[in-house]
């Protein structure tokens, strides 16, 4: 499961205090204050940018220096001289860029990458205090490292690779020259995203900075047939909107639901002890709920700045309406009416899935979904809840494949049976979702072990019984192997 660069460890504020009175007032810790004002200053800084700095009146160059020069100043203002461990890394990956051979350079990157945001995970928890949920320089250090190791793959796909080796959606993503000095620093740093992402590929982000980046995707649709002479010119501004209000729905969802049901609730001897096993099914799913808007908050809020900014534009949907969903890390209304643990993935911190299945589940030859839990708990951290999520995850995942393979046609004959099925696959998946998330919240050993006894772990064994006298069917119709240009090519020929 792929979630959000999680809140972390502080070890004593860090960054700007000059927010400490609001932080006072409002009863909200100084570093959170100051990730909120940073993305509210990013989204008037993106709307500058968008009208004054636009590529029909300045040269990609002033925008790439502007744009890393706003993310440097919200990094430093935010993180202090926290902020100096994305400097570093970047400065050690863009070494690596320019100095190792094509063959190699995706794989030096991810080990150096990976490597160092790990030392700094285990520093943080090992060396300062353990359990104290904050907001960190770790966050920005995650999405710096998605975009560190995406970008090296892509380089190694457009450099090191012959194209007909490549997937579909490889060859299009394929950088086929080596990122400047200046434009490295703007993809990694630029103010739209460096504080909360999300993760985007190197060529639209070159594309949206050259102002390429809406024109190609208006190319791809009919307007003569549509009674247009001309290209139309997009507005981000209804959808700007739009993501605001979910914003402040959030937040004022974080300000009661949150407060009111902390994840501590589930170590409370009440519900331990003395609640009966539907009370605690029940409980632990509100509790999960309730984490759930500082999430949805970050990453709107996320979209918002970079749509803002004229970045994130999707085409035209299937309505004929212009979408700026391209860099969304969620879909909300999927979230929470998902049928199956796949589906409920799939919309949730979508960006970090879509990372996770380029540079791993597509490209290893063994175990790709073991490997991609392992990596993805990797990423958030070495917190032991982490990995208690991403292996029951592993586990629950295998057994939901199961069962839908099994039994989900028996109720396709008619609509009355597939409501029914609908029904009970969305109550069963958002209370194994509530599970299994359980341990990536509570962090440590001992809440969680706690929480899955007072449970009888019953996930766990209900899980197993059905990997173990199931028959696991395979999925004809789904390839873990993207197809590759020559594939495609030849099922032409025939």
């Amino acid at each position: 499961m792929a979630a959000a660069p999680p809140s972390s460890l502080s070890y004593r504020t860090t960054g700007s205090t000059c927010l400490h009175p609001l932080s006072e007032l409002l009863g909200i810790p100084l570093d959170q204050v100051n990730f909120v004002a940073c993305q509210l200053f990013a989204l008037l800084a993106a709307f500058w940018f968008r009208i004054y700095l636009s590529p029909g009146k300045t040269s990609p160059d002033v925008r790439h220096a502007f744009a890393t020069i706003f993310g440097i100043y919200f990094v430093i203002f935010c993180f202090g001289w926290y902020s100096v461990h994305l400097f570093v890394l970047v400065l050690m990956c863009y070494g690596i860029m320019v100095t190792a051979s094509v063959s190699n350079i995706h794989r030096y990157s991810f080990f150096v990458a990976m490597g160092y945001l790990t030392i700094c995970h285990i520093s943080r928890i090992y060396i300062f205090h353990y359990g104290i949920l904050t907001t960190d320089f770790s966050g920005p250090l995650m999405i710096v490292t998605q975009k560190i190791i995406a970008l090296a793959f892509q380089v190694h796909d457009g450099l090191g690779r012959r194209a007909e080796d490549l997937s579909v959606e490889q060859h299009r993503l394929a950088v086929k020259v080596k990122p400047s000095f200046l434009e490295y620093l703007s993809y990694l740093l630029n103010f739209m995203s460096v504080i909360a992402g999300p993760c985007n590929n190197f060529k639209d982000y070159v594309d949206f900075i050259e102002g390429r980046h809406i024109h190609m995707k208006l190319l791809e649709v009919n307007w003569k047939q549509k009674g247009f002479h001309s290209l139309p010119e997009p507005s981000p501004m209804g959808a700007v909107i739009h993501k605001l209000c979910m914003t402040l729905v959030s937040l004022l969802l974080f300000l009661t639901l949150t407060t009111t049901f902390p994840v501590t609730c589930l170590v409370d001897d009440w519900f331990v002890h003395k609640a009966n096993f539907l009370t605690r099914l029940c409980y632990l799913y509100v509790v999960m709920q309730a984490s759930k808007p500082k999430y949805y908050f970050a990453w709107t809020l996320a979209d918002a700045v970079n749509n803002a900014a004229g970045f994130g534009f999707s085409g035209v949907d299937k309505n004929g309406n212009f979408s700026w969903d391209l860099l969304s890390n969620l879909n909300i209304w999927k979230i929470e009416t998902a049928t199956s643990f796949k589906m409920y993935l799939e919309n949730w911190n979508i960006q970090t899935a879509t990372w996770l299945k380029r540079v791993c589940y597509e490209r290893v030859p063994w175990y790709p979904t073991m490997l991609t839990f392992i990596l993805s708990a990797l990423w958030h951290g070495v917190y032991p809840g982490y990995y208690f999520t991403f292996l029951t995850g592993t586990l629950v995942t295998i057994a939901a494949r199961t069962m839908r393979n099994n039994y989900r046609h028996y109720f396709l004959s008619s609509k009355a049976l597939k409501l029914v099925y609908d029904v009970v696959t969305w109550a069963v998946t958002q209370l194994a979702v509530s599970y299994t998330v359980a341990p990536f919240v509570m962090l440590a050993v001992e809440p969680t072990i706690s929480l899955y006894k007072s449970m009888y772990f019953y996930l766990h064994i209900i899980s197993l019984l059905i990997i173990l006298f199931l028959p696991i069917k395979p999925q004809a119709h789904i390839q873990k192997q993207p197809q590759t240009l020559n594939s495609v090519n030849e099922k032409k020929k025939d």
